[in-house]
């Protein structure tokens, strides 16, 4: 197995949200040629430390061969998909959510399924898929479906806004699509709070309306120019439009194989950090959503 710096690193667990996972880090590690990494966790029992008491060797070997037909069965899910690429394993003790964190610090990239892992059963986006989108120090796709056939055919969708980590998103996003051949479609929105704030209690004109949108067209001209250079085999679609951020990516990404955002910090659940439109993304959107934190490295 290379180093981590160059692998993409799949949760697993067993669940049909795992497999899916699975197959979507098998396709994204070959469409990029480096290898995959296939994880899985367990967890001691708390009552096995009761006391002050270690649990014995044999009942760590124990629940780690019980991990063993779930890493076989995410090998052969990845190799139906890609047989090509080089496939590795991990099972680790631990927290299944702090596990990916800590694989987070190396990997390229972190893939996993909306639900299980641990996740709690009824909620579209599972604890552990959020905590680790909200923690992690690289880039995480979360992924929407329990299918082993990843769709493959779509474009890739990402939002810009300015922003620094946007910014990084965007690049993220322009690599994504080039190595996928696929399309790109750029979407910009300014029905934003200092837009709403400059026009409040003035009746603005037709004309003054389309001179905005305009200046939004040239402002997202500019903010993809770096970009369409370094990535000149990557055809851009760009989609302007005063509209909320999180529904104007929504129905950008029907039909799409990843919309792509940037995290812009705390969002409004006590521990996490992610921010509005991320975390809406990864509830609403219907194909898979890679979430690009300030601390992701590059």
């Amino acid at each position: 197995m290379a180093s981590l710096e160059n692998t993409v690193v799949v949760g697993v667990d067993g669940s049909a949200a795992s497999t899916g996972a699975v197959a979507y880090a098998a396709n994204t590690a070959a469409t990029r040629g480096i290898p995959l990494l296939l994880v899985t966790s367990y967890t001691m029992p708390a009552a096995m430390f009761a006391e002050g008491m270690v649990p014995p060797q044999p009942v760590y070997d124990e629940l780690e061969r019980e991990c063993h037909p779930i890493v076989e069965s995410a090998r052969a899910t990845a190799q139906k998909i890609a047989p090509e690429i080089q496939i590795g394993h991990a099972v680790v003790e631990g927290n299944p959510a702090q596990v990916l964190i800590d694989y987070s610090r190396k990997a390229k990239l972190i893939v996993l399924g909306s639900r299980g892992l641990g996740g709690i059963k009824g909620m579209v986006l599972g604890s552990v898929s959020a905590a680790v989108a909200s923690h992690a120090f690289c880039p995480v796709v979360v992924t929407r479906t329990d299918t082993d056939q990843p769709d493959s055919t779509g474009p890739v969708v990402v939002g810009i806004d300015g922003s620094e980590i946007s910014a990084r998103a965007t690049d993220w996003a322009f690599a994504e699509a080039s190595a996928r051949g696929a399309e790109l479609i750029a979407v910009h929105t300014w029905m934003d709070p200092q837009v709403q704030a400059a026009a409040a209690g003035i009746a603005l004109t037709d004309d003054d309306w389309s001179q905005l949108e305009e200046q939004q067209h040239q402002t997202l001209a500019e903010r993809l120019a770096g970009f369409a250079d370094r990535f000149p085999d990557v055809n851009v679609t760009r989609y302007v439009t005063r509209d909320r951020a999180v529904r104007a990516l929504v129905e950008q990404s029907e039909g799409a194989q990843l919309v792509v955002v940037g995290s812009h910090g705390r969002g409004g659940f006590a521990g996490m950090v992610l921010g509005s439109t991320s975390r809406a993304l990864l509830q609403a959107a219907p194909c898979p959503v890679m979430v690009v934190r300030p601390e992701a490295h590059e």
